[in-house]
């Protein structure tokens, strides 16, 4: 089993400034999962307990010289401590800039390297797993290991990969909040009012959030935003000023039009905290029987409107009620 990469600068950026303070919020400790062509952070797959993310990039996104082989079809997947691995990434930036880039006569520049390998520490008798970041320079080197898990077993990896494949299935219908940061503010709100959130998503392109108590009953509503997947027009008597949010949504529901699970605000204000990572525009969508609500989080090519489509992230939260739909 082996793995080893060079960190590119624009992959170092991605993961210290933006994922990993964005994932480290989800969990202290996840999976990070590496294969021919993909490096993923991966929450909560094995258990159905929290919010579960998947943070995916292509390995261009973040490495040169990628290299990994192993005996899972070169697959190689272990549990780390997100905060060690920030530190570790962050400490080598910095001595990768005191060290600088090379000079004038054309000394090589210094490169990040991570690779998996074996170590004895001190006072043990075996040797543990760790991820290792070294910083390469003309006349130095300064090493830093992470601890991690030992590497998932063969039978644990398709287990992943199972878990990762159906995690994939994406809702009928999507509609796009292009302003997290307002959901957010509607969210910090909300959150001191109670702890179950109820989440409605219709076909017309209508999102609302609203928690409720025996004292009060406060919420939120997005209309008409962008739909992508399953969608219909809004019916003429809906357009009318005079009827409420809720009502609205009721009548959606019971035309299937629209689909209304309950959540943990402590699980959707957790969601938010992927704008950390920096997305673009985030979709919001009910899975299939109303098991999950799926939170999609798209990031443009800098500079342009179109896609990345060598970063992935996304979150589905845990249906506390089956829903209505």
């Amino acid at each position: 089993m082996k793995f080893k990469a060079f960190l590119t600068d624009n992959g170092i950026s991605l993961l210290e400034k933006r994922f990993l303070p964005a994932l480290d919020k989800m969990g202290r400790v996840c999976h990070l999962y590496f294969t021919r062509d993909h490096t993923i952070f991966l929450h909560n797959l094995l258990n159905a307990d929290g919010i579960q993310s998947i943070a995916q990039f292509r390995k261009e996104a973040l490495f040169d010289d990628y290299r990994i082989s192993s005996q899972n079809d070169d697959r190689i997947a272990f549990t780390i401590d997100l905060s060690l691995l920030q530190r570790a990434i962050r400490s080598s930036v910095s001595i990768y800039a005191e060290m600088g880039s090379g000079d004038a006569v054309g000394n090589a520049p210094n490169r990040l390297q991570i690779k998996l390998v074996k170590k004895l520490p001190a006072n043990s008798n075996q040797p543990l797993p760790f991820l290792t970041f070294e910083s390469k320079g003309y006349k130095s080197a300064v090493i830093q290991d992470v601890p991690i898990s030992k590497p998932l077993s063969r039978a644990d990896v398709l287990e992943l990969q199972s878990a990762l494949d159906m995690a994939q299935d994406l809702p009928r219908t999507l509609v796009q909040v292009p302003d997290l940061n307002q959901l957010q503010n509607y969210v910090d709100r909300m959150k001191h009012v109670g702890d179950l959130l109820n989440v409605s998503i219709s076909k017309y392109g209508d999102l609302h959030v609203q928690i409720s108590t025996t004292l009060i009953t406060l919420g939120a509503e997005f209309r008409k935003l962008l739909v992508l997947g399953e969608q219909v027009e809004a019916p003429a008597e809906d357009q009318d000023q005079d009827l409420s949010a809720q009502s609205r949504v009721q009548r959606a529901v019971q035309r299937g039009d629209a689909q209304t699970v309950q959540v943990s605000m402590k699980h959707f204000a957790k969601s938010l905290q992927c704008h950390l990572a920096k997305p673009d525009c985030a979709f919001y969508g009910i899975a299939q029987e109303g098991s999950c609500l799926t939170v999609i989080f798209q990031f443009f090519i800098p500079g342009s409107r179109q896609n990345d489509k060598s970063i992935s992230l996304h979150c589905r939260l845990p249906v506390l009620d089956p829903g209505t739909s």
